[in-house]
Parts: structure tokens; sequence; C-alpha cells
């Protein structure tokens, strides 16, 4: 079985091509079916964002899976061709299918490395996966790492502590300067985009009123009303700008719309209270003089993209050491997917010895006509006990051999010479024996627990 992964992503596409693969959320779980439908896919997991499209499959050969994960892609919209979709879309098997997966679920594959909110998609994606029963043993496994993964990430590394957008980092600035911004009150002076994306961010941490003066009433009253902010006349905002801790500046004029006297006549009406301003204009609307006012600490558009830079260095200084995690993650379960190749084997010398067990117990039950119940049933334990003793080293050494070996398959087609599992196969098909994880009736076949039970102990 292969682990494949096929999709597009802001790196390969355009955001409208994007747009035509995805999948309404009322649809998804017909796109799934959909999916699964295909002989060549056996599990199958449908991941979408804005920033990505993806099918995780699993399948027994790498390039008809890959051809049954590209038409169900193409199938998805009716005007999308397969030639204008082929171009753009990726694909990873094996262990590059699984690093690519731990490395989005850890966000070191979105368009801004560290972000949050692709682990929950992530998450949804698989539930999605998971209440279809489209999801099995192997993407089960890989999916529940993955998660693990990228809590992994977040825990052990500070991927996503430092801001890399210009107007959250006006917040970080804030805090460095007040520490906590709950119930501050800032004033935007304009109505310009990158304060309001700003103010968004403030008011996201704390920030509990809002002062907004323009010379647009209209367009002020709008930004008034996003806020729940109260609206100052632009002509009077220097008057009352002792009420702000933080001043966030985005005019359109071409000149200072702010100058020292203004700042200083402020703090002093602060009672020196720390006073924090940010010019996000160009050409800037905030005297650099004020920096020589004390308690007045003013930041512009250089200001911030230096901050913003050197939080990216460190976000890229992190997402190295993330990128150790995963690497040491994949290995872990790509040693998993190697041990599964054992697990027919197991079940056939697991078979083998109960048939066995049951042979010699039978011809030991010929030979006493009054056995009790308990009798029985003690020969039965003992009979049970000794085989699982005999069995078990040389199932360790089976998982052992396959773990390490390049070819699992070799190594558990030796073991097979170790035991008359041919002629025993035989038999057991004619006769089906009780299966040791079975909780079945004597005589019947192992249940499908049982065999599920039997690829779980082999990652043991």
């Amino acid at each position: 079985m292969n682990v494949i992964v096929v999709g597009v992503s802001h790196k390969t596409s355009s955001v409208e091509l994007r747009e035509l693969l995805m999948v309404p959320e009322s649809r998804v779980g017909e796109a799934i079916r959909r999916l699964m439908a295909h002989p060549n896919i056996h599990e199958g997991v449908f991941l979408q964002t804005c920033n990505r499209v993806e099918v995780y499959a699993v399948t027994d050969r790498v390039d008809d899976g890959v051809a049954a994960v590209r038409e169900f892609l193409a199938d998805a919209h009716l005007s999308l061709s397969a030639e204008r979709l082929l171009p753009h879309l990726y694909r990873h098997a094996g262990d590059r299918a699984v690093t690519h997966l731990f490395r989005v679920a850890s966000s070191l594959d979105s368009l801004v490395v560290g972000e949050p909110q692709i682990l929950g998609q992530v998450k949804a994606c698989f539930r999605d996966a998971s209440t279809h029963n489209a999801s099995g043993v192997i993407l089960n496994k890989v999916f529940q790492k993955a998660i693990s993964v990228a809590k992994r990430v977040r825990t052990e590394t500070r991927i996503a502590e430092n801001a890399v957008s210009v107007s959250y980092a006006a917040v970080e600035l804030a805090q460095k300067v007040f520490g906590n911004l709950a119930g501050r009150t800032v004033m935007l002076v304009g109505a310009g985009e990158m304060a309001k994306l700003a103010a968004r961010h403030l008011v996201g941490h704390g920030v509990r009123n809002v002062l907004l003066t323009t010379r647009d009433a209209l367009r002020g009253q709008d930004m008034v009303d996003r806020f729940h902010g109260t609206f100052v006349p632009f002509d009077a905002f220097r008057a009352q700008l002792h009420k702000a801790d933080i001043v966030l500046c985005s005019t359109g004029a071409p000149h200072y719309v702010i100058g020292p006297d203004e700042v200083a006549r402020a703090v002093r009406e602060r009672w020196n209270r720390p006073m924090f301003l940010i010019d996000v204009a160009v050409p800037r609307n905030i005297d650099p003089d004020v920096r020589r006012v004390d308690n007045a600490f003013l930041f512009d558009m250089d200001d911030l993209e230096a901050h913003v830079e050197q939080n990216r260095e460190d976000r890229r200084m992190e997402a190295a050491r993330a990128e150790g995690i995963v690497r040491d993650e994949v290995g872990v379960v790509l040693r998993w997917m190697q041990s599964l190749k054992a697990t027919p084997m197991i079940v056939e010398l697991q078979k083998y010895a109960e048939a066995v067990k049951q042979a010699e117990l039978d011809k030991a039950f010929g030979r006493f006509e009054r056995l009790t119940a308990e009798q029985r049933e003690a020969m039965e334990s003992l009979a049970s006990g000794i085989a699982k003793k005999l069995l078990h080293g040389s199932l360790a050494a089976l998982k052992d051999a396959v773990r390490s070996s390049s070819n699992g398959s070799v190594s558990a087609d030796a073991a097979g010479h170790c035991y008359p599992l041919e002629a025993q196969r035989d038999a057991t098909e004619s006769a089906p024996v009780r299966h040791p994880a079975d909780r079945s009736e004597p005589g019947a076949p192992p249940s499908a627990a049982a065999v599920t039970a039997d690829r779980e102990n082999v990652a043991e």
C-alpha cells in the first residue's frame, strides 16, 4: 500500500483555479463518496482551504492512484479541463507524501509560516473522512500523527509567536510599551486600510475604546459603526489627543498633521503616562521630532517593517527546528508502515499455531472420555500458553526484520520457510480455526476486529 497526495496550492496555482476546485461544505460528503468509488483508491482524505486543495489517498499502485485523483479533481467543475489543471498539480508518494502532510499541518507550507488556522482545517477534513468511512488503518495513523506533530511544533518552537504582518506588528510594539492592552484607548486619525487592520488587531487584544477622526464624515461613520467607537471632528482631534493611549495615523495628507508640540501637550495632560504613536501613512503624517518628547513612543512604516523582518528571521530559525521535528516523526510513521508488511505473515503464523494447538487438544481429548469442564478449560489454557510462548520469539524477530529491511515482504516470506504454512493453509481453508484475538465461537474465522488488532499489534 502506498500513501499519495495530489493537489494545488498558492505555490502552484492562482486563486481563480483553486476556487474552481473548491467543493461547498454541503457537498463534501458526496465528493468523498465519489473519490472512494474509484477502484484504485482504498482510503482518502479531501483537504481544502483558501490556499490549497489536496487529496491524500492510499493506493496499491502509485501511478494508478495519482491518475484516479487527477480525474477526481478535474471533474470538480464543468469548466475545468484536464489540460488546464494538470500543469498546476503536484504529486508526492511514500515518505514525501507523509512529509508534505506533516509540513502542511505544522504550517511550514503555509503562505504565512506559523499561522494557526491550518491545523484546525486539517482536523476538520480528517473528521469528514472518518465520518464517511473514507479513512482506514493507514490514513488514520498518518493523520493522527500529523496532528500530534503540529502540536509538538507549536509547543517546542516559537514559530507562531512573532508577527509577520505590518498591521499586527503594531500590536506587538504597543504591548512592549504598555504590557497589557486591556482597557486602553486608541485614536484612529484617518481611515486608511492599514489603520483598519491594525485597529482590528488592537481591539482583538483588549483595546476597549476607539476614537475616530477623518475629514470624510461618511467614511468615518462607517468605521465608527464597525468598531463601536466615537467620532471626533477632524478640526478638534488635537485637543483630545490626551485621551488616547495609542494614536494610529493614516490620512492622505501630503504633510504632517501631528507635531511635537501637540504631543508634548497631550503627554502633560496625561500626567506623563506613556503615549504610543504609529504612523502608517506614506508620506508620513507625524513629525519625526515627536520622538524627542519624553514618554512619547513613535514608530513609522520603516520601524514596523524592520520589526517584521526581524520576526521573519526569527520564524525562519524556528521553522528550521520544526523541520527537524517533522523529519524525526516521518521516520516513526515510515517504520510503522514498513512493519505492516509483516501483518499477513503474522496472521498466518497465528493461524498455524492455533491449528496445531487445536489438533493436539483434539487428540488429547480423544484419549480421555470423562473430562470435566474445568479440566478441559485447564488443558486449553495450558496449550494456548505454550503456543503463544513458542511464537513470541518468532513474531518479535519477524517484526524487527521487517522494520529494518528495505524490502519487508522478503523478510516476511523468509519467515514462512520456518513453518509448514503452505500445507497448513489448505487445511485451515477447509476447516477454519479460532483466531487468538477473536472472541467469536470456536471454529469461527477471525473477525475484522481481530485482523485489525493484529495490524495494530505490529506497530508495538
